[in-house]
């Protein structure tokens, strides 16, 4: 068994928002650019052979670029529909900028480029390393997101929900510009039925009572996007903030908001709500 060890990338330095996971000699989610210090601290000299991305959200794969200047052999494992954002990420970051504004910089650093020789493409169904990580696409938080199933711990970025280690609070974190409630579903199911002993999130840590928490997850989902259907940005805010509130303490429930901003879940759910309305005019 290859060992595993959490890496806490101190986002703004805060711990418990952004977690690497190196396992064996392969990073998951190496985080922003923000944090490549600490990360690299965490690493302690030693040298990954391999990224896997579960997907190229910034605060999951920002440091890609930089990493693979560090070492220029390093091999980067990402889904089909966002290696080409990591080879140009322009339009990534244009899309982020729209979110972050002048926070972009502060948030999670430069982006650079990943050569494209250093990436390897998935498209869900592989078996990596002599098959010691299988790859699921599990899009719904996003288009390009898959998850890694190690030795009976799955891997699942967002698409397993944001869950600080210590609570038992788990939540879906739903940006824009891709969430599908639907999608997101059938990913939950997928994972379901992969049977892990475990689940790591990067938003924070592990947990090993996994029904329970996809059981969570998918309710509290179906609910939030019910909310964001019915109410006014700043009724959501309030409402979610409270929940949140109501279940952890203030220090947790700060994490709980540095990883998943509640203006931010609005806008991904409204804009989902927007696009099924004009997908139905069109049909």
């Amino acid at each position: 068994m290859a060992d595993m060890r959490l890496i806490d990338v101190m986002h703004l330095g805060r711990p418990q928002v952004i977690g690497a996971w190196l396992v064996g000699d392969v990073v998951i989610d190496p985080g922003p650019t923000s944090c490549l210090k600490t990360l690299l601290e965490g690493l302690g000299g030693a040298r990954p052979r391999a990224l896997l991305l579960t997907h190229i959200h910034l605060d999951h794969a920002g440091a890609s670029g930089s990493l693979t200047q560090r070492w220029p052999d390093l091999e980067v494992y990402v889904h089909e529909r966002g290696a080409r954002h990591l080879i140009d990420p322009g339009r990534l970051l244009e899309s982020a900028r729209t979110l972050y504004g002048e926070d972009m910089d502060r948030l999670w650093g430069e982006m650079v480029p990943v050569p494209e020789e250093n990436i390897r493409v998935l498209r869900g169904g592989e078996e990596l390393f002599d098959g010691a990580f299988k790859v699921a696409y599990t899009p719904g938080h996003a288009s390009h997101h898959v998850s890694f199933l190690h030795e009976g711990t799955a891997f699942v970025g967002d698409v397993g929900g944001v869950r600080i280690a210590g609570s038992r609070l788990t939540i879906p974190p739903s940006p824009p510009p891709d969430i599908d409630v639907e999608k997101w579903h059938a990913s939950i199911e997928l994972i379901s039925a992969w049977t892990p002993r475990r689940l790591i999130m990067t938003h924070f840590g592990e947990s090993e009572d996994v029904e329970a928490q996809l059981s969570e997850l998918s309710e509290r989902l179906d609910e939030w996007a019910a909310r964001a259907r019915e109410q006014t940005l700043e009724e959501f805010v309030a409402r979610v903030r409270g929940e949140i509130a109501q279940h952890v303490d203030s220090d947790t429930a700060a994490a709980y908001e540095q990883a998943a901003p509640a203006e931010q879940l609005y806008a991904g759910l409204e804009r989902y709500w927007r696009k099924r309305a004009e997908a139905a005019r069109s049909a």
